[in-house]
């Protein structure tokens, strides 16, 4: 854990927004003390398609937040997300050292040995989480140091990501003379923000539901058993209702947040809401029963592919504690029942938790993402600067041709 007085700054680089929360570690845990939040017109569906564009929403989100906390900022935890996420399970088998008993080092070996897979060029490794220890045919060990074996086997769960996508975020944080300490999977930030440990335990799936992705995390027996992202989002809605309403984007997403709602049954039919024109025609006034019409379709495919991407993976019986949903775009109306008739099992809301500070501010599931970008950095140790791509595609391919050369002569 961090020291006392310590500050941390998560950057949630997302498609609608761009939020940097900063907290401090304290006794009781962490204070959130400061919070800057932009809209980010840089990327779609999670990916940088514009650098300057994210390099000034990425200022202005940061000085915010600096203002606020009235601290200066130099390093930051990013999240990232994105179609080109791929997540897999691993597994590897090392001898345990000589005194047969797992040390520090037999543990790092087993996790390199579980992480040696092949992988194209273009990809790297994000995460290695590991999921459970095996000592001479006894599974189920979270902590083997100490523990006397012969073999020592790890089953983790791999995280990859394209190097051009992690490249540009690290590009676009150094442009606001910013270091990344590490580049986090955001669904595995807001995991931390959101879930209560015996959630995890029991099994849960985490539903991070964003403006241009919705990323999936399953936990059982307390680990992360599988990863997913879905590339249909928040700004899927806000284009129906645009489309639907005849009303420009930028009010087409106003009226999202704050008369949209996911269950037409629960909405009063004669209320009604204003809705602007465009081509300068006057607003017209229009049922909140014809908005949610055009929200409930869309969010029910969302969570039809969820459902989808749940039982492929295999792991339907494994979420016996239920879904959690998260992400700016759960704060429609009855999103949790809709979800709840979708799925078929139990849903809640997921809210940043056990932080102080800002808590009335920060208790929004937009916010969760960037929360738990704090958490994860003060449950880390001190560590260097993320290198991105730690030996280059360049290092790659000449150290595969010099194989190939070996091999040949």
């Amino acid at each position: 854990m961090r020291r006392n007085n310590e500050i941390i700054a998560g950057l949630d680089i997302g498609t609608t927004k761009i939020a940097c929360i900063i907290g401090e570690v304290s006794n009781d845990g962490i204070d959130i003390i400061g919070i800057g939040s932009h809209p980010s017109r840089g990327l779609r569906k999670g990916v940088v398609i514009n650098i300057d564009a994210t390099i000034n929403s990425i200022q202005k989100a940061v000085e915010e937040a600096e203002l606020m906390a009235g601290c200066e900022v130099n390093t930051v935890y990013a999240g990232i997300a994105g179609g080109h996420i791929q997540g897999f399970n691993s597994h590897g088998i090392v001898a345990v050292n000589k005194e047969k008993e797992v040390r520090t080092g037999d543990l790092a070996r087993v996790v390199d040995a579980a992480r040696a897979v092949a992988i194209p060029m273009d990809r790297q490794v994000l995460h290695v989480i590991p999921q459970e220890y095996i000592i001479d045919e006894q599974d189920g060990i979270k902590e083997p140091l100490g523990m006397t074996g012969v073999r020592l086997e790890a089953k983790v769960h791999v995280v990859t990501a394209a190097v051009t996508s992690v490249e540009n975020i690290v590009k676009c944080a150094k442009s606001c003379d910013l270091e990344v300490a590490d580049i986090v999977l955001e669904q595995l930030a807001s995991s931390e923000a959101v879930l209560e440990a015996d959630e995890k335990e029991l099994g849960v799936a985490v539903v991070d539901i964003g403006g241009g992705t919705t990323d999936i995390a399953i936990y059982n027996q307390g680990s992360l058993v599988h990863t997913a992202v879905l590339s249909l989002g928040g700004n899927h809605l806000t284009n129906d209702i645009a489309v639907g309403l005849r009303t420009p984007m930028a009010e087409a997403e106003r009226i999202k947040q704050r008369f949209g709602c996911a269950l037409t049954e629960r909405v009063n039919p004669e209320e009604t809401i204003e809705v602007p024109s465009v081509g300068g025609r006057p607003p017209r006034i229009l049922s909140r029963e014809i908005l949610s019409e055009i929200v409930e379709p869309r969010v029910e495919e969302i969570f039809a592919y969820v459902a989808r991407e749940i039982k492929d993976s295999g792991c339907e019986e494994l979420i016996a504690g239920g879904v959690v949903v998260t992400g700016g775009t759960t704060i429609l109306d009855n999103m949790p029942e809709l979800a709840e008739q979708v799925l078929g099992v139990p849903v809640r809301r997921g809210m940043p938790r056990d932080v102080g500070g800002l808590v009335d501010v920060v208790r929004n599931p937009k916010f969760a993402t960037g929360v738990g970008l704090v958490e994860y950095g003060a449950s880390t140790d001190e560590r260097a600067i993320f290198e991105h791509d730690r030996e280059g595609m360049y290092g790659r391919l000449m150290g595969r041709m010099k194989q190939w050369v070996t091999a040949m002569f």
